[in-house]
C-alpha cells in the first residue's frame, strides 16, 4: 500500500464515521418533518371550520347591525316627532295661560 492509498483509506473511514454519526440526527429530523406535516394537516382541518364559522358569525352580525340601524333611525325620528309635538302642545297651552296672566296683571295694576 502506498502513502496515497493509506490516505484514501483514512479518508473513506472518516467519511463512513461521519455518515454513521449523522444518520441518527438526520433520521430524527426526518421524523420531525413528518410530525410537522401531520400537525399542519390537523391544524388546517381544524382551522377551516373555525374560519367558516367566523365568516358566518360576521355575516349574521352585519344583518343584525342593519336591523339595529333601522331601529335606531326609527327611534331618532320618533324622538324628533315627540319634540315637535311637545313644542306645539307647549305653545298651544302656554299662550292662553300667558294671556290670562297678562290680564290678571293688568287687573291688579288697575285696582
Amino acid at each position: 500500500m502506498t502513502l496515497g492509498g493509506i490516505a484514501a483509506l483514512i479518508a473513506a473511514l472518516a467519511f463512513v464515521a461521519l455518515v454513521i454519526f449523522l444518520i441518527r440526527p438526520l433520521a430524527k429530523l426526518g421524523k420531525t418533518f413528518d410530525e410537522l406535516t401531520v400537525s399542519v394537516e390537523k391544524l388546517t382541518d381544524e382551522t377551516i371550520p373555525a374560519l367558516t364559522n367566523a365568516a358566518e358569525t360576521v355575516a349574521l352580525t352585519n344583518i343584525q347591525l342593519e336591523r339595529l340601524d333601522t331601529i335606531t333611525s326609527a327611534a331618532a325620528r320618533t324622538a324628533e316627532d315627540v319634540s315637535a309635538t311637545t313644542t306645539i302642545v307647549t305653545s298651544t297651552i302656554a299662550a292662553p295661560f300667558l294671556a290670562v296672566r297678562r290680564f290678571v296683571g293688568r287687573a291688579r295694576r288697575g285696582r
